[in-house]
């Protein structure tokens, strides 16, 4: 098989791949409404929930960081390098920044939150060192997630998505294109989530248009798999 037909089966497994873990912590932690509950609920429930949930989250993690290289093999190829380089290599370079962003703020489920929840969990803890877990849980999950993986991640991953859609554009890949405009529309506009909390407001339009956003990502990604696929080998 071509390096293209590769790309467009990789892309499609990255839609489905990234979606999998996503539904398990929906239906085994209640993920994301959970994280409007207070931390001492949370990591409660984190407590409880045992390798499964462990393990759901580093899928998650893993998906975020298949989209470095991934990123890099949709936006850099031969001919959009020698037509269109400042977009392909922008791409690429908000794609594994994205990724890596996403990673990272995802990482903490895995690596930090379980040991809180655990002492959080402990018989023996007492309620001023409940409180001190609890307040951790908060500013980590403020500044790993809020601030580093959707702020950072999602404003690149929209750069990565809008700059794709453009060269989708300019190939006459119109429908891609057009899902991926919008695509990153809705992350962008989802990135006010956390500015409306940090404000004192509430986020939930703003959660509402990352939901969205990211189901548009999944469509994106299918339709630009699809079109790789369909691509002439000799293209």
């Amino acid at each position: 098989m071509t390096q293209r037909t590769w790309t467009g089966l990789a892309t499609m497994g990255l839609a489905i791949a990234f979606n999998i873990p996503y539904a398990v912590l929906a239906v085994i932690f209640d993920y994301p409404e959970i994280l409007r509950l207070s931390a001492a609920d949370v990591l409660t429930r984190f407590a409880g929930g045992g390798a499964q949930l462990l393990i759901s989250w580093y899928g998650f993690m893993l998906a975020a960081l298949a989209l470095v290289p991934l990123g890099a093999a949709l936006s850099v190829t031969a001919d959009r390098l020698t037509r269109r380089p400042a977009l392909a290599i922008g791409a690429a370079i908000a794609a594994g920044l994205s990724g890596l962003a996403q990673a990272i703020g995802l990482s903490r489920w895995v690596f930090v939150v379980p040991a809180l929840a655990r002492d959080h969990a402990n018989p023996a803890s007492t309620p001023e060192a409940r409180n001190a877990f609890e307040r951790s849980f908060e500013l980590l999950n403020s500044y790993g997630g809020v601030a580093i993986g959707e702020q950072i991640g999602q404003w690149l991953l929209a750069l990565f998505v809008i700059q794709v859609a453009t060269m989708q554009w300019q190939e006459q890949d119109r429908p891609a294109a057009l899902i991926g405009i919008a695509t990153a529309a809705l992350i962008a506009v989802g990135t006010g989530e956390g500015l409306a909390i940090a404000l004192g407001g509430s986020g939930a339009l703003f959660s509402m248009a990352t939901i969205t956003g990211f189901l548009g990502l999944t469509i994106w990604l299918i339709a630009t798999g699809i079109t790789l696929l369909r691509a002439p080998r000799a293209a």
